[in-house]
């Protein structure tokens, strides 16, 4: 961590005790309800999503908070739109060719191709709609700047890009939970510490994770939607 500045260690920090307290957020929540008489698995899911819509929120404040020198920074050298918009969707194709690949690879291996994260999303979803916020859109911000723009991109100046890139990506594997998808993430991580470097604009990792996840979950939920 000593390689990190200061700003930087606040932001992993920030974002490790939000992913810790999300439980503990959610079940006081539920506790509320419970003393209002509303209970059952529902209203769980209803706590957990609020609380999590909350404290993403509240740690997407915080993060750009702590980078608000860069971006100010940044906003006067920003590309053109034509080009950002470009390489983001580049990057989405990009993306989901590596994810299809590693898919195909991990079925070979005979992992089991469904995705126990990407499922309690869609549960908390079907609750919550506002749910989408996080997956789609708060999410995809926090885990770019913190796996592309910090780690992936701290270590990529003391070290090279694979090793860079196999490192942030682990660590993207671990943060979701899913270490038997390992070979899936590191795929889309990749992908997106390719798109940083190539362009130097943190913005369009972030966009191409973006569009990337949206198609993903509204797939998955039509799909849900047309099996009911």
């Amino acid at each position: 961590m000593n390689f990190l500045k200061r700003e930087y260690k606040l932001i992993i920090l920030t974002y490790v005790a939000m992913q810790l307290f999300l439980n503990i957020g959610a079940s006081i929540l539920f506790g509320i309800f419970q003393s209002f008489g509303f209970a059952g698995n529902k209203y769980w899911l209803l706590s957990v999503s609020i609380w999590t819509v909350f404290s993403f929120f509240v740690t997407l404040l915080i993060t750009l908070y702590y980078l608000k020198d860069e971006i100010t920074v940044r906003n006067r050298n920003l590309r053109s739109i034509p080009f950002v918009l470009g390489w983001s969707v580049y990057g989405v194709l990009l993306a989901l060719i590596a994810q299809r690949i590693a898919i195909m690879i991990e079925t070979l291996l005979g992992v089991d191709v469904g995705s126990e994260n990407t499922e309690n999303i869609l549960n908390l979803i079907n609750v919550a709609p506002i749910m989408i916020f996080v997956t789609s859109i708060i999410g995809p911000i926090l885990e770019e700047i913190i796996f592309r723009k910090i780690i992936f991109g701290s270590l990529y100046k003391k070290t090279n890009f694979f090793l860079a890139a196999l490192i942030s990506s682990i660590l993207f594997s671990a943060a979701h939970m899913e270490f038997e998808h390992l070979l899936l993430y590191c795929a889309i991580g990749f992908t997106f510490s390719y798109l940083y470097v190539k362009t130097d604009r943190i913005i369009i990792p972030i966009l191409a994770h973006t569009l990337m996840n949206t198609y993903v979950v509204m797939s998955q939920f039509f799909l849900q939607m047309q099996q009911i």
